[in-house]
């Protein structure tokens, strides 16, 4: 399961060596300064049914999004599984990507060990 983490003024998101393999892609990392906005959402494989733009990665529908979704003027990366149903949602003012979407067992506490005021 990925794991969202702070530190030296970055947001890092670890990834498993499976979701790597998953994703096609390794960890992500970004400046504090561009996180907009961090949220839990309820449902996120729903919220990942993305129908267009270009998918690099693993999706079944269903059961897991672990991919990077690029259509015009935006870019994700979301790693979703349905034993994590749950997920945070990072918004961010990024040249690299517009927001990840990460599922979590319990998104309320990650939210609240972040400790970001967004």
């Amino acid at each position: 399961m990925a794991d969202i983490t702070i530190e030296n003024d970055e947001l890092i998101l670890k990834l498993s060596a499976v979701e790597k393999a998953e994703a096609v892609h390794g960890d992500l990392r970004v400046p504090l300064s561009e996180v907009q906005k961090v949220e839990v959402i309820d449902d996120a494989l729903e919220m990942t049914r993305i129908k267009t733009g270009f998918k690099v990665g693993m999706r079944a529908p269903g059961y897991a999004s672990v991919a990077v979704i690029r259509r015009p003027r935006y870019k994700a990366f979301v790693a979703v599984h349905h034993d994590t149903p749950k997920a945070i949602r990072v918004t961010l003012a990024s040249d690299s990507y517009n927001e990840w979407v990460v599922g979590v067992a319990n998104p309320e506490s990650v939210l609240a060990s972040l400790n970001l005021k967004k």
